[in-house]
């Protein structure tokens, strides 16, 4: 490229006036600056904001291409935000939008080599991947159906957490299956169709998945996003002391064509816990505190919500004590849909064992017939949490072979 090449780009970058949040990322910040750097000048410099460009690429695998994708796709902008709510586009914004996604385009068609050309050094110059990349076409595909792709920062990933005030994407989320669990097929049916529910705009529930702990309650919601992610379904996780923030999430997503499942994980509340009052809001459908297009699940080991001690059923100065007991005890009530997860009993632990190590191709034999007793309620305590995290390994079962022998009292290689 020649200088009065690399610097036409570099105006016209500078430019964008529909995806401008792509100049603050790193990456494009520091490519802009390297095209707009004299290298017969300051050739130091600019190589120097070209290692930047380079760096900045790696959670993107060093591809330029796959960076704009990303972050093209996931811009927050006018163009796409009053496409996605059905309002009419200015003929100027439409035809900016499409000039600007022509420019990606021409940027995913950069020759590494070319690049590395401006600084005029046959020294060491890291290099980068990328791929033509027709951003007018995909564009356009993603604004046809934007229900399911999103936009802005719901368009980048499948799962959020909250942190103050801020909705960010889980890194390394949890890719859990459907088809990776053994057993609980019927509660698991359920919270899969009252999500598909959610997806077709049908009357979804707020639900709470409650019973043991290790039976895969909060697994089969994560499952369940994953499933439907493709369908539009975007999870974003709050613990028990953000919920002061429910108002301002449901504010956020409310006119997003997404669907939204707003999950907390292990709840449980003591009777003065200030939280109570939020999620009761939220649950009961309070304008301030409701989307329509979000619903609530929420995972406990307890079937009431809110713990109750025995000074709490004795007498106290409200003349209404009961009626204030029974309104702590009944928010478990206000989930339109509970599902039970309760231990299993032997017949469907054995059945996941062996499940489960057939799947993940580990020998197993069938020994516990006709053990009954405390023994095998230690072994269950021990043993069938760890099973449902999915890994069931060679060594795992070296592990549990000795909790047979252990409570048991046999050898889990004995035919």
């Amino acid at each position: 490229m020649t200088n009065q090449e690399q610097h036409k780009l570099a105006c016209e970058l500078s430019a964008l006036g529909v995806f401008r949040g792509v100049l603050q990322s790193p990456a494009m910040s520091a490519f802009v600056d390297f095209l707009g750097i004299d290298g017969g000048v300051e050739p130091l410099k600019k190589a120097a904001r070209y290692g930047d460009f380079v760096y900045a690429l790696a959670d993107d695998n060093y591809c330029f291409s796959d960076f704009l994708c990303r972050t093209v796709y996931s811009d927050e902008n006018c163009y796409i935000v009053s496409a996605a709510r059905g309002e009419k586009i200015p003929a100027c914004l439409a035809e900016n939008a499409k000039k600007e996604l022509a420019l990606f385009t021409r940027l995913t068609k950069l020759d590494c080599d070319a690049l590395c050309a401006c600084l005029g050094t046959d020294g060491y110059l890291p290099r980068f991947e990328n791929r033509a990349t027709d951003f007018v076409k995909t564009y356009a595909d993603r604004l046809a159906n934007v229900g399911k792709y999103g936009y802005g920062i719901f368009a980048s990933a499948t799962m959020f957490r909250v942190s103050g005030e801020e909705i960010l994407p889980v890194k390394s989320a949890d890719a859990i299956s459907l088809d990776d669990f053994v057993g609980y097929e019927d509660e698991r049916r359920r919270v899969l169709e009252n999500t598909e529910a959610l997806c077709e705009g049908r009357p979804a529930a707020n639900v709470l998945l409650c019973g043991d702990a290790g039976t895969g309650k909060s697994s089969t919601v994560k499952a369940c996003a994953n499933a439907l992610a493709n369908r539009g379904v975007r999870l974003i996780e709050l613990r028990k002391d953000q919920l002061f923030s429910l108002s301002h999430i449901m504010g956020r997503i409310a006119d997003n064509p997404l669907k939204f499942i707003l999950f907390i994980d292990d709840l449980s509340f003591n009777k003065n816990d200030d939280c109570f009052s939020m999620l009761k809001a939220a649950l009961e459908g309070s304008a301030s505190a409701k989307a329509n297009n979000a619903v609530i699940y929420a995972t406990s080991n307890r079937r009431h919500i809110v713990k109750e001690s025995f000074s709490d059923r004795e007498g106290s100065d409200d003349v209404h004590h009961s009626d204030t007991v029974q309104e702590l005890m009944s928010l478990s009530d206000r989930f339109g849909l509970t599902v039970y997860f309760e231990k299993p009993n032997k017949a469907l632990y054995l059945e996941i064992i062996h499940r489960l190590a057939e799947k993940n191709g580990v020998r197993f034999y069938p020994i516990l017939v006709g053990h009954e007793g405390e023994s095998w309620k230690r072994l269950l305590e021990e043993a069938f949490p760890k099973l449902l995290s999915g890994s069931f390994d060679a060594k795992y079962q070296k592990e549990l072979n000795q909790a047979f022998e252990q409570n048991l009292g046999v050898h889990a290689d004995s035919e």
